[in-house]
């Protein structure tokens, strides 16, 4: 018990060595067209239980209905609880912050034209995804690092569909929709 503590612990202090380095180098360029054909969801399940409300943005961007791909963050969760979203928690934490999820490295095996970071708490988990995931834009709230997305919208977090006004007209204005 005690040494499976310090192994977390250990692990803990990896992925912060990680990130740290990860944020550090400049983002690798996403070589797709402009234009949102695939979007990828990080989604902080503790604060936000609707993550299923994402997939409103394919009729609101004009998708094909497999565009988007949500993986949720529970800080603890157990493998029989009903949710319709695939989920990660921290007992994922593998070494030099590698997440250990088949669900992470389906998530992380496709590429994205926008990721959208929908989560206020600092949490390693969620950055490690989020400076992994392939994607040309990411989009997030401010009160995240600011070097792990492109673009920031001050919105309410409980409030998606302030979120997706403002992200539809942003959108518009970058020339992506």
């Amino acid at each position: 018990m005690f040494l499976k503590g310090l192994q977390d612990k250990f692990k803990v202090k990896s992925g912060l060595k990680y990130l740290q380095e990860e944020m550090a180098r400049p983002a690798p360029t996403v070589e797709r067209d402009k234009g949102i054909t695939s979007i990828g969801c990080i989604v902080d399940v503790d604060n936000f239980q609707n993550a299923e409300i994402f997939y409103e943005l394919i009729e609101e961007f004009s998708l094909r209905p497999n565009a988007i791909k949500i993986i949720g963050y529970k800080r603890e969760y157990d493998n029989t609880s009903p949710y319709a979203i695939q989920l990660f928690s921290d007992k994922d934490l593998g070494w030099k912050g590698v997440i250990e999820n088949g669900y992470v490295l389906e998530f992380l095996g496709r590429e994205y034209d926008m990721l959208i970071n929908y989560y206020e708490e600092d949490n390693l988990m969620m950055k490690l995804l989020s400076v992994r995931t392939p994607a040309r834009l990411k989009v997030g709230f401010g009160a995240l690092d600011l070097k792990i997305n492109d673009l920031i919208l001050n919105t309410p977090f409980k409030d998606f569909k302030v979120f997706k006004g403002e992200l539809k007209k942003y959108l518009k204005v970058l020339n992506e929709l």
